[in-house]
C-alpha cells in the first residue's frame, strides 16, 4: 500500500540532538538545567528541520541503575500546556523536582521571555485549559477549583475575571447561550447565569423517579372501603388535590417559578446531556441501572499502612459483562413534552452482524444457528482519545447531531434529530466487520452553514470528510496516512490537523482549505508534533520530540515555511550527556502483507557485519496492542529506549516492531488480529528475526524477546506456539486469558466469550502453555488493576501442573500496571537483563 521508494524506507536517524537556531533566543526556563541545551539536528532524508548548532557530548555509560532512577533526574518536560487570552503568552504544567507536586508556569510566545511561575493566589485567574467561549469571541468561562469563572476578553483591567460562584460545587458542561448568559451542569439540574445581572436560573431538572401525584390509588380492598365510607378521609384527598392542581396551575402560569422536572423510569440513570444555544431544547441519554462491577470483583492489597490485608474493588471481567443500551430523549423545554427518540431509522439497527460468527461457534459444538434479528444494543460513541461529546448542536440551535456506537463494535451512526418531527436522520453509517475504531471518530458541524465534518476510517484510513445535511459526503483528505485533532477555523476557512502523511512515523501538522480542498503543510519537523491554535489563530503552539529528546514547546506562525523557534528547555544536562544514539528506523519486509513492519533497531557503536563474529539481539513488544513506537518522536517507553541504548553499548542488536494491530498504519493493519490475537504478530517476530539475521549479523540461535502487558502476552504466545523462533523471553505484568480482561478493549478484538468462544480460546496464552520449551521470567505486579494478578497465578499453576521446569516468577507486591517505586523497575530489568546475559 505504501508506495515508498527503498530510499524513503530505509530511514536513519542521526544521533545528533534537536533544539532551535542559533540566531533564535533561547529562554531560562523552570527546571535543574542551567546550562545552553543543544541543538535539534535531526535528519530524515535530507529534510529540513529546526536547525542549529551541536553541543559537544561527553561519552556516557549507560547502567541500570541510573536508567530506572526516578525520572526526575531526566528534567520534567511541560504538560497540558494552553494559549493565553491574548495569544501572546502560554501556559504549562510542570512537575516540581523530587515531589509529587506540579506547578503552572507562563511564557511569553517570544522565545527571548523568560517562564514564570504563576503565583497560587493568581492561579484561578488562568487555570483556563477547558475555558468556553461565547460565538462572539467577548467572552470565555471556566472551572477552577468546582467554581465558576467567567472574563471578558475584551477588557484588559483588573475586572476583567470575575468569579461567578463560591461554593465548590463542580459544575460541568459550560456552555454560552445564544443570547449571552452561561449554563452549566450540576448534577441533574442545568442553570443559566446572567453576566450582566448576575440573575441564576434553573433552565431545566430531571429525576429518575414517579412523577409526584396529590394522591396514590387505594392499594387494596381496606383502602377503597377507608375512601368510600370515611367523610374525613376522603375530604383529606379532595384538599390535597386542589392544593397540587393549584401548584401545577402556578407553574404553567407563573414565569417566575422554576420549571417543572422531566421524570424517567425510576429503574434508570443519566448518561449524558446537552442543552441547545438557544435554551430551548436539551437532549439526554439514559440507560438501565446495572452494576458495573460483580461484589466478588476484588483484588488483596498485601501492604498497607495498618499492617492488614486490604481488599480493593476492581473492573468488571469482559466475561461478565451484560450488554448496555442507551435511551435516546429529546426534550423541549418551552412545552415541557419529552420525546423518544427511536433507533430504527438507523441503517442496519437490527442486523445480525455475528451471524456467521455464532454459526461457526454452534458447529464446532454440534448444533446449529438460526439468523435473529433483533433491535441491537446502540450507546453514545465514547471515543478514548476524546475531550468532546458524542452530542453536537450547532450555533444556531437549530440542528443537532449524536453519533452513536453499537454495542457489538461493528457499526458507528452519524445521526441529527429532526426537531419538529422528533425523530432521528441517519446521515453517515461506518461498519466495519471487525471492529469500529474507538479513535478518529471526532466531528462537528461547520459555524456558518448547516455542515458537518468528520473522520472516518471508511477507506482504510482515517480522513476528513465534510458533509451538507441529507447529502452526499466528500472527503477533505485521501491517501495511506491517518488524520486526527481537528480544529475549525472561526470563519470556516480551514480545518487544521495532525497527520503521518510524510512517512507513518512523522506526524506533522496540516491545514485544509474547505473551499478550494487546497491543502498546507504547515510544520516539517520530522519528529512527533501536536499543535493547539491561538486564539487569534496566527500562531501554533507546538509539542514537539524526537527519537532522542523528550518533548518540548515551541511556537510558530500558522502560516506555510513558517521558522518554529523553541519556548522551552527543561531537558537536564546529564540526561543530554548520556550520549544517546537514535535508533534507525528500518521497514522489514513482511511475508504476510504488502506493507513493510516498520520498527527500531539499535546496533552497536562498532556494529559490522562483515564481522564472523555473530551478535545477540532482543526483540521488545511494545504494549496495549494498538500502539505506536517505531515512530521518529519520543517514546512512551523512555525507560525502554534507554535500555536498549545499554544492550547497544554491550554489543546486543535491539528491535522494536511495530507489528500487525499496532496504531499509524491504516484500519486493515489495526483489525488483522479480529478473532485470533496472536497469530500475525508473532508471524511479524519471525519476520523481524529473519531481518536481523539477514541484515545485522545477527546469530538466530542467540535472540531473546520481552514486553509488558499486551508485549507480555506477545512473548507468552512466540514462546508457547512458536519455540523455535526465540532461545528465552520475559513477559511483564502480561494477560494470560483474555476473558479475564476488561470489556471496552477485548470485546472489540474477540467479540463476548459466550458469542465467540472460539476467539478467546485460541487467542489465550493460558490454552497453549505445554509449548513452552526456553527459558521464561514472569514479572507481575500484584496490586494490578488492568491485567490482574491472577492472570500470572493461573499460569504459574497451568505450568506446574504441565511439569514445565525452566520458568521464574518474581512478583512486585506494591506496584499496580504501571510501575512507580525506582526500586522495583530496577529489580524487573536486573532480571530481564540476567535472563538475556544467562540465555544468549
Amino acid at each position: 500500500m505504501y508506495n515508498y521508494s527503498k530510499k524513503l524506507l530505509l530511514v536513519i536517524i542521526s544521533t545528533s540532538l534537536f533544539a532551535c537556531s542559533a540566531t533564535q533566543s533561547v529562554s531560562k526556563q523552570p527546571s535543574d538545567n542551567e546550562a545552553t541545551h543543544s541543538s535539534i539536528a535531526a535528519t530524515y532524508q535530507g529534510t529540513p528541520t529546526i536547525d542549529g548548532q551541536n553541543d559537544a557530548h561527553t561519552e556516557g555509560t549507560l547502567t541500570l541503575e541510573q536508567i530506572m532512577a526516578d525520572p526526575d533526574w531526566m528534567g520534567r518536560q511541560p504538560l497540558g500546556s494552553y494559549w493565553g487570552d491574548n495569544s501572546e503568552s502560554v501556559f504549562y504544567t510542570q512537575k516540581e523536582k523530587g515531589s509529587p507536586l506540579t506547578h503552572l508556569w507562563q511564557v511569553g510566545s517570544q522565545s527571548a521571555h523568560e517562564a514564570q511561575q504563576v503565583a497560587i493566589s493568581q492561579l484561578h485567574a488562568v487555570s483556563y485549559s477547558d475555558r468556553v467561549t461565547n460565538s462572539k469571541g467577548t467572552y470565555a468561562a471556566w472551572v477552577f477549583e468546582g467554581n465558576i469563572f467567567v472574563k471578558a476578553l475584551s477588557d484588559a483591567g483588573q475586572d476583567a475575571v470575575r468569579q461567578l460562584t463560591q461554593d465548590g460545587g463542580e459544575p460541568k458542561q459550560l456552555k454560552f447561550l445564544n443570547d449571552g448568559r452561561l449554563a452549566y451542569r450540576r448534577g441533574n439540574r442545568i442553570f443559566s447565569v446572567d453576566l450582566d445581572s448576575g440573575f441564576s436560573q434553573k433552565l431545566v431538572t430531571w429525576e429518575f423517579n414517579e412523577a409526584p401525584e396529590a394522591n396514590t390509588e387505594p392499594a387494596d380492598y381496606l383502602a377503597e372501603q377507608q375512601v368510600e365510607l370515611i367523610d374525613y378521609v376522603a375530604k383529606k384527598r379532595k384538599d390535597r388535590q386542589l392544593k397540587f392542581d393549584q401548584q401545577k396551575l402556578l407553574a404553567r402560569q407563573n414565569n417566575t417559578l422554576a420549571p417543572e422536572a422531566f421524570y424517567f423510569s425510576k429503574d434508570d440513570q443519566w448518561v449524558e446531556s446537552s442543552i441547545s444555544p438557544n435554551g430551548k431544547w436539551l437532549l439526554i441519554a439514559t440507560r438501565k441501572v446495572q452494576p458495573s462491577r460483580g461484589e466478588d470483583d476484588l483484588m488483596p492489597a498485601y501492604i498497607g499502612e495498618d499492617g492488614r490485608i486490604e481488599s480493593k474493588g476492581v473492573r468488571q471481567r469482559v466475561a461478565d459483562a451484560k450488554p448496555v443500551n442507551h435511551d435516546l430523549w429529546l426534550l423541549d423545554l418551552t412545552t415541557h413534552k419529552k420525546y423518544s427518540l427511536s433507533y430504527h431509522a438507523l441503517p442496519g439497527f437490527n442486523d445480525d452482524v455475528l451471524a456467521e460468527v455464532k454459526r461457526e461457534n454452534a458447529r464446532a459444538k454440534g448444533t446449529t444457528y438460526q439468523t435473529n434479528r433483533l433491535p441491537r444494543d446502540i450507546v453514545l460513541m465514547r471515543d478514548w482519545s476524546w475531550d468532546q461529546s458524542a452530542i453536537q448542536w450547532h450555533d444556531n440551535g437549530q440542528q443537532v447531531a449524536v453519533m452513536l456506537e453499537a454495542w457489538d463494535n461493528k457499526d458507528r451512526w452519524l445521526a441529527t434529530v429532526d426537531l419538529q418531527q422528533h425523530k432521528l436522520v441517519n446521515q453517515d453509517r461506518l461498519h466495519d466487520d471487525a471492529w469500529i475504531n474507538y479513535r478518529f471518530n471526532s466531528y462537528g458541524w461547520l459555524h456558518n452553514t448547516e455542515q458537518l465534518y468528520y473522520l472516518s476510517e471508511k477507506s482504510g484510513y482515517s480522513q476528513l470528510y465534510i458533509k451538507p445535511l441529507n447529502a452526499n459526503a466528500s472527503a477533505l483528505t485521501s491517501g495511506p496516512f491517518e488524520v486526527n485533532n481537528l480544529t475549525l477555523s472561526k470563519n470556516d476557512e480551514y480545518i487544521y490537523y495532525q497527520a503521518n502523511q510524510k512517512h507513518p512515523g512523522i506526524y506533522e501538522i496540516y491545514r485544509v482549505n474547505l473551499a478550494s480542498k487546497e491543502i498546507d503543510a504547515l510544520t516539517d519537523l520530522n519528529g512527533m508534533t501536536d499543535y493547539s491554535l491561538s486564539p487569534d489563530e496566527s500562531k501554533l503552539l507546538l509539542t514537539h520530540s524526537t527519537l532522542t529528546l523528550p518533548p518540548e514547546l515551541y511556537v510558530q506562525d500558522a502560516m506555510p515555511s513558517a521558522q518554529p523557534s523553541r519556548l522551552t528547555h527543561t531537558i537536564s544536562p546529564e540526561f543530554l550527556a548520556m550520549n544517546f544514539a537514535a535508533p534507525d528506523i528500518v521497514p522489514v519486509k513482511s511475508s504476510h502483507t504488502t506493507q513493510p513492519i516498520f520498527s527500531r533497531v539499535y546496533r552497536p557503536a562498532d556494529a559490522d557485519n562483515s564481522k564472523d563474529e555473530k551478535r545477540r539481539a532482543v526483540i521488545f513488544n511494545h504494549g496495549a496492542g494498538y500502539l505506536q513506537n517505531a515512530h521518529l518522536g519520543w517514546s512512551g517507553y523512555f525507560r525502554e529506549f534507554m535500555f536498549h541504548n545499554m544492550l547497544a553499548q554491550q554489543g546486543y542488536v535491539v528491535m522494536d516492531m511495530d507489528y500487525r494491530a499496532s496504531a499509524g498504519y491504516g484500519r486493515d493493519w489495526r483489525t488483522a488480529i479480529y478473532r485470533h490475537m496472536g497469530k500475525p504478530e508473532i508471524d511479524d517476530l519471525r519476520d523481524g528475526v529473519n531481518w536481523l539475521v539477514e541484515n545485522a549479523n545477527v546469530d538466530r540461535q542467540r535472540i531473546g524477546t520481552y514486553g509488558g502487558s499486551y508485549g507480555g502476552f506477545m512473548t507468552f504466545m512466540a514462546l508457547f506456539t512458536q519455540p523455535d523462533l526465540f532461545q528465552s523471553g520475559a513477559a511483564l505484568r502480561p494477560v494470560t486469558d483474555w476473558a479475564h480482561y476488561n470489556h471496552g478493549y477485548t470485546s472489540n478484538i474477540l467479540n463476548m466469550p459466550d458469542v465467540d468462544p472460539i476467539a478467546y480460546e485460541r487467542s489465550s496464552p493460558l490454552y497453549f502453555a505445554e509449548g513452552l520449551e526456553k527459558p521464561l521470567l514472569i514479572n507481575a505486579p500484584m496490586v494490578d488493576s488492568n491485567v490482574f494478578f491472577q492472570d500470572t497465578v493461573r499460569l504459574v499453576q497451568r505450568l506446574i501442573e504441565l511439569e514445565k521446569q525452566d520458568f521464574e516468577t518474581a512478583i512486585y507486591p506494591v506496584e499496580s500496571h504501571g510501575f512507580v517505586q525506582p526500586s522495583s523497575w530496577l529489580d524487573e530489568y536486573r532480571r530481564i537483563y540476567k535472563l538475556f546475559e544467562s540465555t544468549l
